[in-house]
């Protein structure tokens, strides 16, 4: 029996079963992301900052901030909406600024800045690959 879709007009290319592959991966992370924030607002975190309540209010902001974003960066992501990755945006740009530029504040994690900026370099490097396939298929042939 065929358990290919019979509703694709089309065989998706390598190029784009890989971008949604790496959708998915970052949404994975999203919603793993998210819960540690939650965790850590609820008060199951165990550090220095364990409850919200005693947290200063940079913290506050931050992690309430990232808590709403991340899941729902998390939901886009994973349906491969247009919204999607400009949440996973806000959200990682808010993350990189935060262990980084404003490390006074809180921690210092380069390697956060790392992986969202390894992220941002592969989607653009897949939109750009997807855009000239694209391209290149809707030339006629000659």
């Amino acid at each position: 029996m065929n358990e290919r879709p019979t509703h694709l007009p089309f065989d998706p290319t390598m190029t784009q079963t890989a971008f949604v592959w790496l959708l998915r991966l970052v949404a994975i992370y999203c919603l793993v992301a998210g819960v540690g924030y939650w965790a850590q607002i609820s008060g199951y975190y165990e550090g220095m900052l364990w409850r919200f309540d005693l947290m200063p209010w940079h913290w506050k902001v931050a992690t309430v901030s990232l808590a709403m974003l991340y899941p729902v960066a998390s939901t886009g992501l994973w349906m491969m909406v247009s919204w999607g990755p400009v949440i996973w945006f806000v959200a990682a740009l808010g993350e990189t600024l935060m262990f980084t530029v404003f490390s006074n504040y809180f921690f210092y994690r380069p390697q956060i800045a790392i992986i969202h900026g390894c992220v941002a370099l592969l989607y653009i490097g897949f939109r750009l690959a997807l855009f000239l396939q694209k391209r290149h298929q809707a030339m006629p042939v000659a």
